[in-house]
């Protein structure tokens, strides 16, 4: 059992070291990308990738302050989901409205893996296995993708 600090320390060593490990690698479009804290340049829609002492997750979610906005935006992604699903290889789940853990409606789209445990180093060859051909593969969609909701706003 991790104290509070130790297991902030053991997440952001983890993150520390997928950040490390995905620098070489290059967005879909040839840039430098910072894979941890992806911009995708719209407002209100985020790649989160999260990890805890059961599971891991990664996920497109939207969180814009105005809900008629967030529902465009994943009503654009929905007739986007064939060439999401070429891009993962992966069926994701779909959540149009749901509540995050702070309240706020968010929609969300993504995947997880369980029985993992980001305090547990043996297990980061798995964690990272998970996230980074979801990353990557969220990116070459994003670089498609993006142009169909900046046009939303």
């Amino acid at each position: 059992m991790y104290t509070k600090q130790e297991a902030a320390k053991q997440r952001q060593a983890f993150w520390t070291t997928f950040g490390q490990y995905m620098q070489p690698v290059l967005s879909a479009d040839g840039e430098k990308t910072n894979w941890i804290n992806y911009k995708t340049g719209i407002t209100g829609v985020h790649f989160r990738m999260d990890a805890d002492n059961r599971q891991a997750s990664i996920a497109i979610v939207l969180s814009q302050a105005d809900t008629g906005i967030q529902q465009l935006h994943y009503a654009q992604l929905l007739q986007l989901k064939p060439i999401l699903r070429e891009a993962t290889g992966e069926d994701w789940q779909w959540q149009p409205m749901i509540t995050d853990e702070h309240g706020k409606i968010t929609s969300r789209i993504g995947t997880s893996i369980s029985g993992v445990n980001i305090n547990r180093t043996e297990d980061w060859p798995a964690l990272i296995s998970f996230f980074k051909p979801r990353i990557i593969a969220l990116d070459a969609f994003w670089s498609m993708a993006k142009y169909g909701l900046e046009g939303l706003l």
